[in-house]
């Protein structure tokens, strides 16, 4: 098995953070033998050598451009210093021609101000696109034939996938993993880099209270009170009680810190737990279903099929075995 291939373009004003996520998530994945899920490689659009960042040293890249066309997955991280890409929308001649070498079919992706690569390259005409939110204003502006998202962490629009800034590449390249190999391969490495294991792409990117004030209440209990009987029917006004809040505090307070409504979360709870159990166990579908909260087995099917695009027998036929197997 050839591991799949992703290549990160660094230019010049790079960040090293966002230059540093994929190789940190794509490096960790092993199959059952522990060979290599993922080959990863950084390159240039120039002949191998150093690469300026936003901080104060450069980074010594090893391939030229010519290695994007041997790539699977091309992702673009944010730079600082991206010239008429950024001002105009408009491609520099260098960077056109190493574009020009990536190969049709190949899954794209861009880490905060990525996208304008992206855009200005023409792969999100008509499509969603996200980006960091302070940028995004200036990215629809710039390019008015993409539907810009301002609001949520990543967009996966099939062989294009958009991201916000900072920590919300490591969701995306996280939601790779995951869409790749499955729950379980993502988790490990989830587990492994010590970030949380899956923020759903929808989630707000700017939660107005992430860390409460001193002596206030939060929904902290509440969702361990939740995550702990997600096979059972949860009421709002019941988790609501658990903080000693009313409905209104309570989902007012939920959203603040933790971006979505507290039905929207629960939602997202149950299919990861739906989604580990259908890798994990050989609980039948009717069973899967009920032990997730979803209560059917059609349940289910709907919910798995709007957040996945699958149905839980797809699922399950994609990622049993390989999960069974580490």
């Amino acid at each position: 098995m050839q591991p799949h291939r992703v290549v990160v373009l660094a230019m010049d004003g790079v960040l090293p953070f966002e230059l540093g996520i994929p190789h940190r998530i794509f490096g960790r994945p092993r199959d059952a033998r522990g060979r290599r899920l993922y080959d990863v490689v950084t390159c240039s659009v120039r002949p191998p050598g150093p690469v300026r960042t936003d901080a104060d040293f450069a980074v010594q890249v090893e391939h030229g451009p010519e290695a994007l066309a041997t790539a699977d997955t091309v992702i673009v991280p944010a730079s600082y210093e991206m010239g008429p890409v950024f001002e105009q929308g408009v491609l520099t001649e260098g960077l056109a021609a190493a574009l020009a070498r990536i190969r049709p079919g190949t899954r794209l992706a861009s880490i905060c101000t990525g996208v304008y690569v992206l855009a200005a390259a023409g792969f999100l005409d008509g499509r969603p696109a996200t980006t960091h939110w302070a940028d995004s204003e200036r990215l629809q502006r710039l390019f008015p034939q993409i539907r810009v998202d301002p609001d949520v962490l990543f967009i996966d629009d099939g062989d294009v996938l958009t991201s916000a800034g900072v920590a919300a590449g490591i969701d995306l390249c996280l939601h790779m993993v995951r869409r790749d190999h499955g729950t379980a391969v993502a988790t490990d490495v989830a587990r492994r880099t010590v970030v949380p294991p899956h923020r759903d792409g929808g989630q707000a990117q700017y939660i107005h209270r992430p860390v409460p004030e001193p002596q206030q209440s939060t929904t902290t209990s509440a969702r361990a009170w939740a995550l702990g009987r997600l096979h059972e029917p949860i009421q709002l006004r019941d988790m609501a009680a658990q903080e000693a809040m009313s409905v209104r505090t309570f989902t007012r307070r939920f959203r603040e810190e933790v971006g979505v409504s507290p039905g929207q979360w629960l939602t997202q709870q149950r299919v990861e737990r739906a989604r580990h159990l259908l890798e994990s166990t050989d609980l039948s579908v009717d069973q899967v279903a009920h032990d997730a909260g979803f209560g059917t087995a059609q349940s289910m099917r709907q919910h798995l099929q709007a957040a996945l695009g699958v149905t839980p027998t797809a699922y399950r036929r994609t990622f049993r075995a390989g999960a069974l197997s580490r």
